[in-house]
Order: C-alpha cells, then sequence, then structure tokens
C-alpha cells in the first residue's frame, strides 16, 4: 500500500461540443467528442511521510482539483495514508484542454492504485463526477463520446490525425465563457449523442463544432485571427478547444501539422492518440 505512482495526465481536445440550457442545478448538460491527445502532465504520487496530503503544482495558484479529487476518493475509501502529489505541468493552463481534469484523474487512479485497487472503473468515475464534469472521461484518458454533465462516457476510435495547438499566454476562465453562453442564451434545446457516434466514424475535421465558441469570442474577440491564421496554414477544420483560448486545427498527418505551426507563432504540434 505505499509503493509510490506515476500517472500521464493526458490533455483533451473537443471536437464537437453541443450545450444544453443549464439545468436548476446551474450545470449545462453537453454532448461532446473529446479527442485524448499526446501532450501529458506527469503526476507522481507517494507517500507523504506526514500527517497531511500534499499537492505542489508549480505554476498554479488557488485550489487544486488533483486535491478536490483526493479528499473525494479519501470519502470512499478511507484508511489511505497521507500522500504527496507532483505534478509537473506540460499542459497550458486555463487553457480548455482539460488539464486540471486530467491531473485530477490521475490522482485518482493512482490513489486507487496505492490502496490496491479498491474500486473498479465505473465506481472510480463515480467519484471523479463528484470532482468536475470533465474528469470521468480522463479516468480512463481515450477518446470519448460524453454526454450528461459529463458523467455518461463511451470511448470510441477515431483516426489517427494531427492538430496544431495554438495555446495563449492568458488563460481564460470556463465559468466567465458559461455565464457568456447563458447571456447569449446560446444553448441548445435538444441533445443527442447518436450523431456524434455518426460523427466519429465519418469526417471529424469537416464537423467540427463548439457552442462555446461565440461566447469565447465575445469575450476575446483576437482569436478569431488565430483562427483564420490556422485555416490558411491548410488545417482541415479550425476551432475553439472548449472554454478556450486554445485554438487548434487539425491535420491529416504530422508532417502536415509541423509545416503548418512553423508559420505559426506559439504553435504546438500533438497527435490524436492510437487506443
Amino acid at each position: 500500500m505505499s509503493q509510490p505512482r506515476s500517472e500521464l495526465a493526458h490533455a483533451k481536445l473537443n471536437l464537437v461540443l453541443q450545450v444544453g440550457r443549464p439545468r436548476t442545478d446551474g450545470l449545462h448538460p453537453i454532448c461532446s467528442i473529446f479527442a485524448s491527445i499526446d501532450l501529458a502532465d506527469e503526476v507522481q504520487v507517494a507517500p507523504a511521510g506526514s500527517r497531511e496530503d500534499r499537492v505542489e503544482c508549480p505554476g498554479v495558484q488557488g485550489p487544486n482539483l488533483a486535491a478536490a479529487a483526493l479528499a473525494a476518493f479519501r470519502r470512499r475509501v478511507p484508511g489511505l495514508p497521507p500522500l504527496h502529489v507532483r505534478i509537473a505541468k506540460r499542459i497550458p493552463v486555463a487553457a480548455g484542454l482539460g488539464g486540471g481534469s486530467a491531473d485530477a484523474a490521475a490522482v485518482l487512479r493512482a490513489a486507487n492504485a496505492i490502496a490496491g485497487e479498491p474500486l473498479d472503473g465505473s465506481r472510480l468515475r463515480e467519484v471523479a463526477a463528484e470532482v468536475g464534469s470533465d474528469v470521468p472521461s480522463q479516468v480512463e484518458p481515450r477518446h470519448a463520446v460524453v454526454h450528461g454533465v459529463g458523467e455518461l462516457v463511451e470511448t470510441i476510435e477515431l483516426p489517427p490525425l494531427a492538430a496544431v495547438l495554438v495555446p495563449q499566454d492568458e488563460g481564460l476562465s470556463t465559468a466567465a465563457v458559461y455565464a457568456q453562453l447563458d447571456r447569449m442564451e446560446g444553448w441548445r434545446r435538444n441533445l443527442d449523442p447518436a450523431p456524434l457516434r455518426a460523427a466519429a466514424d465519418g469526417d471529424i475535421a469537416a464537423g467540427l463544432e463548439n457552442d462555446l465558441q461565440p461566447a469565447t469570442l465575445a469575450l476575446r474577440p483576437e482569436l478569431g485571427g488565430v483562427l483564420d491564421g490556422l485555416d490558411a496554414a491548410g488545417a482541415a477544420g479550425a476551432l475553439v478547444s472548449g472554454s478556450g483560448p486554445t485554438c487548434f486545427g487539425l491535420f491529416k498527418d504530422r508532417a502536415a501539422a509541423e509545416r503548418a505551426a512553423r508559420g505559426i507563432d506559439g504553435a504546438l504540434v500533438v497527435q490524436l492518440r492510437s487506443p
């Protein structure tokens, strides 16, 4: 029960994000295609040698989802020794790439392993849903259709596309973007995951869609120029990922993505992960 664990926390792109009207609890139902990419934080979890849990995440200020995940796990699995979590950040913060959620899910996997695997995948996703809407899909980081308020996860396959990411120096609050969406009343009346399953089997680059994008662009209009630049560089499709501000373009292969990235300041080339 005392062996340290190291986990990779993979970023994700929202290739499709459809958002419904907020429920009475304030949460917005979604239908989304999450693509897991090869950009990842490294999360190390080991016994703390102290009386309290510790979470170290350089560059991230304030409350951390990793700490919330550990607290949620303890509520289900009492008796876990105090743990020391160290997160080496490679995923940009507040970027619409799910880095905080991925870290939280990695902590859940590590804590579960250290405790002797008391929770199966389904029960671990239940714990993840208490932490945040993007966390359940990252318990087993794969491509997925995600619906409900993030708790319903169906794994899918996607073609081995490459992507050019264009992160921004200034992050963007997810809560602020959803508040802007509400002001714009930009929700959908009906959400249905079935068309998303079909889209994953087709030309996914031609079907990129994000209901949050108008709200993000209202808050950060300069991102429209980033999307235009990705289109001009030959992307098969370009989109804001999640709540932004990271924009991305999809390319048929890594070589094409690398050629495009040379002409875009701050661009990163990533790959959609293989199963």
